[in-house]
C-alpha cells in the first residue's frame, strides 16, 4: 500500500517509505533507524540524510514521550479547514526521536502542558483513512 490512505488529505500516492503504512494499519508507529551511522529520523526516512545510506532499520516508536511544545490551528490550510481548531503538538521520545502530531482532542486544552507524558498511537480515519495523534498517558 502507499500513501493514498493516510491522514486525512494525502497529497502523493508513492513513497520510498512506504511500509510506513503498512506498520500504521497494524496498529504501530514506526520509523528508520540508519544502520551504517546509527541517525534515527521521523518521519521516516528511506535513504539517510546523513551519511546517504539506504540501509535503514525500521523500529516502534513506543513507551512514554514528553511534550515539547504545541499550537492551537484555528485556521486550516487546504484540505484542513473543517479540521479547525485542532492542536498540533511537538513531542519527544526515547532516542531524542521527535514527532510532530495532533494531540487527541480527549485532552482538554485546559490540561495541556509543556512536559507533559505523551504516548503515540496510530487513528481510523474515516473513509478508511489511518493517521497518528498523541494521548495523554
Amino acid at each position: 500500500m502507499g500513501f493514498e490512505n493516510f491522514g486525512t488529505v494525502s497529497f502523493t500516492a508513492a513513497a520510498k517509505a512506504a511500509d510506513f503504512m503498512t506498520h500504521l494499519e497494524a496498529g504501530k508507529v514506526m520509523t528508520t533507524r540508519c544502520r551504517n551511522c546509527g541517525a534515527s529520523y521521523f518521519p521516516p526516512k528511506a535513504d539517510c540524510p546523513a551519511c546517504l545510506s539506504s540501509d535503514v532499520d525500521w523500529f516502534e516508536i513506543k513507551g512514554q514521550g514528553k511534550l515539547n511544545t504545541y499550537t492551537i490551528v484555528n485556521y486550516g490550510p487546504t484540505g484542513f479547514e473543517n479540521d479547525a481548531p485542532y492542536i498540533l503538538a511537538l513531542g519527544e521520545f526515547e532516542g531524542g526521536i521527535q514527532v510532530l502530531a495532533r494531540l487527541s482532542r480527549d485532552i482538554k486544552p485546559d490540561d495541556i502542558k509543556v512536559g507533559m507524558s505523551l504516548a503515540l498511537s496510530p487513528v481510523k480515519l474515516p473513509d478508511n483513512r489511518v493517521a497518528y495523534e498523541f494521548n495523554k498517558v
